[in-house]
């Protein structure tokens, strides 16, 4: 059954129950269903408690970590700590490029039963536009997959319950949406690419032609329906499978043979046909011409959907029996920056004795929170414990108020 949306205030206030900068989404999302997070924050309103400080800060949280999300490089991964007093949120800033999927799984270790709001929301082309929300879950551990079909800027928030926290893991990464199309290549293969003309400029290339000894099997880039299995004067011998999940269709052509039939419902991987010379690739050498095709928009490249994201997950060095504790800065000259690597921009000076507080852990870098408000990522080599975090945070004002050479 369909969720009404609650109160538009409280929406308001909440900043999530709207939509894209897209026409088209704007008008979807009118009627989209409520996600998990909008329909508990409904629930805390038809309870009375939408104007308690409780909630009041939960809702606060929730908007100033999508403001103040981190850009992240991916894949990544991230173990974190909420304190329950606090009604806290956690975000992340990342980019989905054109066919590439986000794979992600979130993982809390609290008390049982307690719910924990994951949602990722499209940054608006236009400053204007609120946030949009893409994909919405509240049942952890579980892992999840979003695939745009056009790129864009994403933010990753995680908030649970009111008076529910303890520590978490976040782990993203991108992969391709499609697989490689022929067994035993890869992207280095591909040895042509989409748009170059072809016949003397009369026509440009659509699709992209890869490489490969006769007889390699030709593989199924998508789960979806065979829906054409024929022979053309260009293509000669060529497969069609409309994939479902994308509203595409993908076309193989110049096999050698064809190993499907049309109606046929494949899965990725299956063999599809064998790579060859067909068609109008009789003078050239052996290979694949793949293609990718949706409706409205026409032949689209798909080196895009092909290309595997580069990148490797940096090792887990911290101390994580840390989170949630004090720390202090030991030197001079320590940065705060914006996110976990040395060409984040820099949030501020540290200067020695700066007291932190832990709250996640990244390869080698620490997220911490300042006594004055300030969030970013500090090398955690260059931090100690701090036993008496009162003591010291109060003997940094009173040097800050009296001129005594602390760094404010």
């Amino acid at each position: 059954m369909r969720r009404r949306s609650p109160a538009p205030a409280l929406l308001l206030v909440a900043c999530v129950a709207t939509a894209g900068c897209e026409r088209i989404e704007k008008v979807g999302d009118h009627f989209r269903d409520l996600t998990p997070h909008e329909a508990y924050l409904a629930s805390l309103s038809q309870a009375g408690l939408a104007e308690t400080a409780l909630v009041k800060d939960w809702i606060a949280a929730s908007l100033e970590a999508v403001a103040a999300a981190p850009a992240i490089q991916l894949p990544f991964e991230e173990e974190g700590f909420i304190a329950p007093e606090e009604a806290g949120a956690t975000a992340y800033r990342l980019r989905i490029g054109r066919g590439q999927r986000l794979s992600g799984r979130v993982e809390l270790r609290s008390v049982e039963g307690t719910r924990v709001f994951v949602d990722l929301f499209r940054l608006p082309e236009q400053p204007s536009d609120p946030l949009r929300p893409v994909l919405s879950v509240d049942s952890v551990p579980g892992e999840f997959r979003y695939e745009p079909w056009r790129g864009g800027e994403f933010v990753l928030r995680v908030q649970p319950e009111l008076l529910r926290g303890g520590r978490y893991r976040v782990s993203l990464r991108l992969e391709a949406q499609l697989a490689f199309p022929v067994e035993g290549q890869d992207e280095r293969d591909i040895l042509s690419v989409f748009g170059v003309p072809r016949d003397g400029g009369r026509r440009r290339h659509d699709g992209v032609d890869i490489w490969a000894p006769r007889g390699t099997p030709v593989l199924a880039a998508a789960s979806g329906t065979v829906s054409r299995v024929q022979v053309t004067n260009l293509g000669g011998k060529v497969v069609w499978v409309r994939d479902p999940v994308r509203n595409a269709n993908l076309y193989f052509a110049h096999l050698d043979s064809q190993a499907v039939r049309q109606g046929q419902e494949i899965e990725v991987g299956d063999t599809i046909g064998f790579v060859g010379k067909t068609g109008n690739a009789r003078t050239t050498p052996p290979h694949l011409h793949f293609g990718l095709y949706r409706r409205g928009e026409g032949p689209v490249d798909p080196m895009p959907f092909l290309r595997r994201p580069r990148g490797t997950l940096a090792e887990m060095t911290v101390d994580l029996d840390r989170l949630g504790s004090w720390v202090r800065i030991r030197d001079e000259g320590i940065r705060l920056r914006a996110a976990p690597g040395l060409r984040a921009d820099i949030v501020q000076e540290l200067g020695p004795e700066t007291p932190l507080r832990v709250y996640g852990g990244s390869g080698e870098w620490y997220r911490v929170h300042l006594p004055d408000g300030a969030v970013g990522y500090v090398a955690a080599r260059l931090t100690e414990r701090l036993e008496s975090p009162a003591e010291a945070i109060a003997t940094r004002h009173t040097d800050t108020r009296t001129g005594g050479g602390m760094q404010p």
